[in-house]
């Protein structure tokens, strides 16, 4: 018999597309590896595919059947013969888990992939207050793009503002002020490397409030019509937002510290602060029974990863302030000696002096706040079991680089731009085992059948000498807790 195929259309964060066939009785794993292997993604462990439910990003379960998250004609054809629909069905690679520091992504092609995701990012960020840095991530976007500021090349519109400003910015300051000024803080990038750049622009990105973060819409009781309560996962917790007419206001900030479980009952979801009685739980609604497990496995496996990241970020931290360090010493002796011998000089022998890679100034983390822009989710099949499971990261990256790419265009032609910029930047990890993306990303999640149907998942972080933090879960109408560690 043979084998009913479905055409599935995948966006990438490149804004490229790629055509893939799958079995009609096909899993999320299957589309996944299809994805990694035309994309060459060596580390996976920080995408997901995703679809669209209401518009919100819904992560797909890995290890459940594509007929899942895609609709009714999916397997309405298997009745009406071989021949295959005309309109492919819709998914996106995107990055399920953020990270603030680019060197933990050691893969070129991934690190690729998750700035151009960033950038994106950037371009529907609605930080009024921060400006400036609008124009730094420009910069940094360009230096990494198109490399050193050329005179004679980068004249006029050599850009669009479009591909790097958000339309606010645009709006309030006109293309003409943006092409004028812009050309100026790329020329100050002169001499950092497309590798360096990107992740400037990375550690930049993620000091915004609304970049690295997902939205999720939720209710603030049963009945209400629309909901208007809008939670943010960020890099270290979650941002709760109440919208006051159409704007979001900040209600809470709730680090993971600072969170001691999070349960739901069908479509109520409870957020219980670590330290304070259970009367000063914070109780909301979701859209159903299945938005809330999404929504639980999300926050449950994003709590998971920040906590096996720490021990690497404070290394890269300490390595990165001791550079620093370094640089401004070599800098200061520099000019003392060079006053000793030529006290007579003019100050032109400094500018030849600063043409080289200025240091970088010293790694800030803030903590990744959210706005609500995207809107509520609509019920739809979800387990709470099978995550994706994700990796202990730490070492040194290779270089990374990336070029502006018109969207629908070949994967393989798109990314052999910036392939060939980053040949010019040696990969020290040249000649690693090419192990399979997909089974490389170790299951951290275990299940055990107890009795009376109970199912218990624990998260071990044992590693880390960390309490482990559980999920206990009693069938989809059941309540499901998960118990989160405080960090030391």
């Amino acid at each position: 018999m043979a084998v009913e195929l479905r055409d599935v259309l995948v966006l990438l964060p490149t804004r490229e597309q790629l055509r893939l066939v799958v079995g009609v009785q096909a899993t999320g794993r299957e589309l996944f590896q299809q994805v990694c292997d035309k994309t060459s993604i060596r580390e996976v462990h920080l995408f997901g595919l995703s679809v669209v439910r209401n518009n919100e990003y819904m992560f797909m379960d890995l290890e459940r059947k594509l007929s899942k998250y895609f609709s009714k004609d999916w397997r309405r054809e298997m009745h009406q013969g071989p021949r295959r629909c005309r309109a492919p069905f819709v998914t996106f690679l995107r990055v399920q888990y953020y990270v603030e520091n680019g060197r933990i992504i050691r893969d070129r092609t991934a690190r690729h992939l998750y700035y151009c995701h960033l950038k994106e990012q950037v371009l529907r960020s609605q930080c009024v207050h921060r400006e400036e840095a609008y124009f730094l991530l420009a910069a940094y976007g360009l230096q990494a793009d198109l490399g050193n500021h050329r005179e004679r090349a980068h004249v006029g519109r050599y850009f669009e503002p479009q591909a790097y400003f958000p339309q606010w910015v645009i709006t309030k300051r006109g293309s003409a002020y943006i092409l004028r000024h812009a050309p100026a803080v790329h020329r100050e990038q002169r001499g950092l490397s497309p590798k360096e750049a990107v992740l400037r622009f990375i550690r930049e990105a993620c000091q915004l409030e609304d970049v690295p973060v997902h939205f999720f819409r939720l209710y603030k009781d049963k009945k209400e019509d629309r909901a208007t309560i809008v939670l943010g996962l960020t890099l270290k917790g979650m941002h709760i937002y109440q919208e006051v007419n159409h704007t979001p206001q900040l209600l809470y900030d709730f680090p993971w510290s600072q969170i001691g479980k999070l349960a739901f009952l069908g479509k109520k979801f409870e957020i219980r602060p670590d330290g304070l009685p259970s009367a000063r739980k914070l109780v909301y609604y979701t859209g159903g029974a299945s938005s809330s497990r999404h929504l639980l496995q999300l926050l449950r496996t994003s709590h998971q990863l920040y906590l096996r990241l720490q021990p690497t970020l404070r290394g890269l931290r300490q390595l990165e302030e001791e550079q620093e360090k370094k640089c401004y010493r070599e800098s200061y002796i520099s000019d003392a000696l060079e006053l000793e011998l030529h006290p007579a000089s003019s100050g032109d022998s400094g500018d030849s002096r600063d043409s080289g890679q200025r240091p970088s100034p010293c790694l800030s983390l803030l903590s990744a706040n959210s706005q609500g822009s995207s809107l509520g989710m609509e019920p739809g099949e979800m387990s709470v079991d099978g995550s994706l499971g994700t990796e202990a990261l730490h070492g040194e990256v290779p270089s990374c680089s990336s070029s502006t790419s018109p969207s629908s265009r070949d994967t393989a032609g798109g990314s052999r731009g910036w392939q060939e910029r980053d040949a010019r930047d040696p990969d020290p990890e040249k000649g690693r085992s090419n192990t399979s993306p997909v089974t490389k990303a170790t299951t951290i999640v275990s299940h055990l059948q107890g009795p009376s149907g109970q199912v218990s998942v624990q998260l071990s972080v044992s590693s880390l000498r960390l309490r482990d933090a559980s999920v206990v879960g009693q069938g989809l109408c059941g309540t499901e807790v998960a118990s989160l560690s405080p960090v030391p």
